[in-house]
């Protein structure tokens, strides 16, 4: 189908960028990497008034090192982020995840905060940043605000990024040697996940002293399994970590629909919650 005729603008700047969107008015859209906007046109899903195309912004690409943070520009793609030494060494759980995105193809023009404002509860990056703690730059009208990931993710394709707003970068706060893996099930290769689960833990002594556990596709947004995380503190061995899973199904929402429903989704976060937390352990 031909999407319907929409103003293109290509800012080389973020203040650029907002004025276009405050020009445009709440039917302009921004362009990233374009994988999730794209098919929304050509199915004529959306008519925005303008696109507003950020893929000549150099702000907003990039990955730096920040201290005690790794900060990632919306506009970096997939690609990019899997093959940083920076991410692998300090944000190994997002590599980890990031290599189970799709497609090379899709990978290669596909954005990371493309995929986080996109927020899909499928969505396989959006749980690393919850789980880790990242917080998120975005850049309005009013000048510029810092979000943490509890306040970001609002509900279903839903974010804090509001209308006339732009989302700049995410920074993710260093966890160096600590212990990764991410269990995806899904039907097919490069499909979307019926359930995720992204673990990283930190080890001293056999044991695990820290985990952060991130869950995909268990409500409306990215879940936290803090009750998890909480329950694992002292588990070193499989049993003790499969005790601790089983409180992965606490809090979430999961839906219902053509691929799983509630109560088969909720014993999935259960299984891959044990599988990756013992893998991030080294215990499985």
């Amino acid at each position: 189908m031909i999407p319907a005729k929409f103003d293109y603008v290509r800012p080389t700047t973020v203040d650029e960028a907002v004025a276009a969107l405050a020009a445009g008015g709440e039917d302009a859209k921004i362009l990233g990497g374009g994988q999730s906007l794209l098919p929304v046109l050509r199915l004529r899903m959306g008519e925005p008034s303008v696109i507003i195309d950020t893929t000549r912004i150099d702000e907003m690409k990039g990955i730096t090192d920040a201290g005690d943070a790794i900060v990632i520009g919306a506009g970096t793609t997939h690609d990019a982020v899997l093959k940083s030494d920076l991410v692998r060494e300090h944000v190994a759980l997002l590599a980890a995840v990031t290599e189970t995105v799709a497609d090379r193809q899709i990978r290669h023009r596909g954005t990371m905060g493309g995929a986080m404002a996109h927020a899909d509860p499928a969505g396989d990056q959006p749980p690393v940043a919850l789980a880790l703690g990242a917080s998120f730059t975005i850049a309005g009208p009013k000048g510029r605000r810092s979000v943490p990931a509890s306040e970001f993710f609002v509900d279903y394709f839903t974010t804090a990024v509001g209308p006339d707003e732009v989302l700049v970068s995410v920074s993710f706060p260093k966890h160096t040697g600590w212990g990764v893996h991410y269990e995806k099930f899904n039907r097919t290769a490069q499909a979307w996940a019926i359930v995720g689960v992204a673990a990283a833990v930190r080890m001293d002594g056999g044991a695990i002293a820290e985990a952060k556990v991130g869950l995909t596709n268990m409500g409306p947004g990215p879940v936290k399994a803090s009750a998890v995380e909480r329950a694992l503190v002292g588990a070193s061995t499989v049993d003790a970590v499969a005790a601790a899973a089983a409180h992965a199904a606490e809090g979430t929402s999961a839906n219902s629909d053509i691929h799983a429903d509630t109560e088969y989704r909720e014993h999935l976060a259960r299984v891959l919650t044990g599988r990756a937390v013992a893998k991030a352990a080294g215990l499985a």
